[in-house]
């Protein structure tokens, strides 16, 4: 078995719907090493069994974004007769709004993006994103719009992913007990960084779930609590003293800690 399980999307457009799905989903499974191929352009039934010849060799996942109706029910037939897992993102909901408004769907790929200056805009932000998450290429920092620090488990990833695809470019950095923040953070302006705290409690939690999964004893200083309070503090002090706004992560959804965000470092 490989050290990772695969996923394969299907669609007969780029394929950036399921994309974003799909990675919205494993930040919840990010314990678990997964690798994604997108597989765009899928408008010929050749295109479909070379993509799920290849899904049932690496034992993946299939998920698909094919509005045309028989393509969609070849992609789901012959995953049926193969036996792979596969989940179809598009034609439940087409079949619904067709049953609501009254009327067919048109059935032509690509429709739900136009080549437009937003689209490009959002696919450059999730690139530089991804490329700049959890402290990698400071070098790269001054060019995001957003800069966003916190202790391990307070959302950072999801967060910055979240914003990318509103089309900001973001960057997360880490603090970590004695280590040293890269000194480029420093050379940003200063008013597109925000601090990320939550409560304590709720962080031991969270870590010691994670050590969990990783197969790691649960009651190390990584989720101890009186650790992670004086983490919490010294982050806290930090962060005013270097007047970074501060979001409190804690209970609530990524989309609400988003637009405190962007109230907060007055983006919206």
């Amino acid at each position: 078995m490989p050290d990772f399980q695969y996923i394969y999307l299907l669609s007969d457009a780029t394929g950036e719907t399921a994309e974003k799905t799909v990675a919205a989903a494993l930040t919840q499974f990010r314990e678990k090493p997964t690798r994604v191929r997108r597989i765009s352009n899928v408008r010929s039934k050749n295109q479909i069994y070379e993509a799920l010849d290849e899904a049932l060799r690496n034992d993946g996942l299939v998920v698909y974004t094919i509005v045309n109706r028989e393509l969609a029910q070849l992609t789901h037939d012959e995953c049926d007769a193969l036996g792979i897992i596969c989940i179809d993102l598009i034609t439940p909901l087409l079949v619904r709004l067709s049953e609501f408004l009254g009327v067919s769907p048109r059935e032509m790929p690509g429709l739900l993006h136009g080549v437009n200056e937003s689209y490009f805009r959002r696919i450059d932000a999730v690139e530089f994103t991804v490329k700049h998450d959890d402290g990698q290429e400071p070098r790269g920092l001054a060019k995001a719009d957003i800069v966003l620090v916190g202790v391990s488990r307070t959302s950072k990833t999801p967060l910055s992913i979240y914003l990318a695809h509103r089309g900001w470019k973001v960057a997360n950095v880490p603090m970590v007990p004695g280590i040293d923040l890269p000194q480029e953070i420093f050379q940003v302006d200063q008013k597109r960084i925000a601090g990320l705290i939550i409560d304590p409690q709720r962080l031991v939690e969270l870590r010691a779930a994670r050590l969990r999964n990783m197969g790691q004893d649960s009651r190390s200083a990584y989720a101890d609590y009186l650790e992670i309070e004086d983490e919490l503090r010294a982050a806290r002090r930090f962060f005013r003293r270097q007047k970074w706004v501060i979001v409190n992560v804690s209970g609530k959804a990524v989309e609400e800690t988003a637009n405190e965000v962007l109230t907060k470092l007055t983006l919206k």
